[in-house]
């Protein structure tokens, strides 16, 4: 499987328009190359320089979605629970929020990591869960995996 964005190539610095900066509106992700026993979609985005690349201490998450359609072949820019294909789920990211948290690192340059699995399965409704839960969940059913990694630094002010 292949993920890409529009926004930003792999490995190159994410617009401040999806960060804590600007408009805080996730990006615009596509993906293709997709396994045809695929039933879902997972999609994690995390953080795992926090809170100082120099010194990580945490994986920071920020943005679980789970059970997006086998169909879904991308996600435009601005995607909120509102707006989700139908049957897609949130799980809570690190801002305690279900929504997209965009970039707002504290210091120096982070990664940001769009991990996308396709899996055999639909996990199905599981209350309010975390990233750790899902991918317990998912443990056995991941046929494929793409990820697309952008960084970000703040500028000083």
């Amino acid at each position: 499987m292949k993920l890409s964005s529009t926004a930003f190539q792999h490995m190159g610095a994410i617009p401040s328009r999806y960060t804590c900066d600007d408009a805080d509106l996730s990006p615009p992700l596509a993906w293709d190359d997709v396994p045809n026993a695929t039933k879902s979609f997972v999609l994690i985005v995390d953080d795992p320089d926090a809170p100082d690349p120099a010194a990580p201490k945490m994986v920071y998450v920020h943005w679980v979605l789970y059970d997006l359609p086998a169909s879904t072949r991308s996600l435009p820019e601005g995607m909120t629970g509102k707006s989700l294909p139908t049957g897609a789920r949130q799980g809570l990211n690190d801002f305690g929020k279900h929504d997209y948290g965009g970039p707002c690192p504290p210091i120096g340059r982070h990664r940001y990591f769009h991990k996308l699995y396709a899996l055999d399965i639909s996990l199905g409704d599981r209350g309010v869960v975390s990233k750790q839960k899902v991918l317990a969940a998912m443990q056995g059913h991941v046929l494929a995996e793409a990820e697309l990694v952008g960084t970000y630094e703040r500028k000083r002010r």
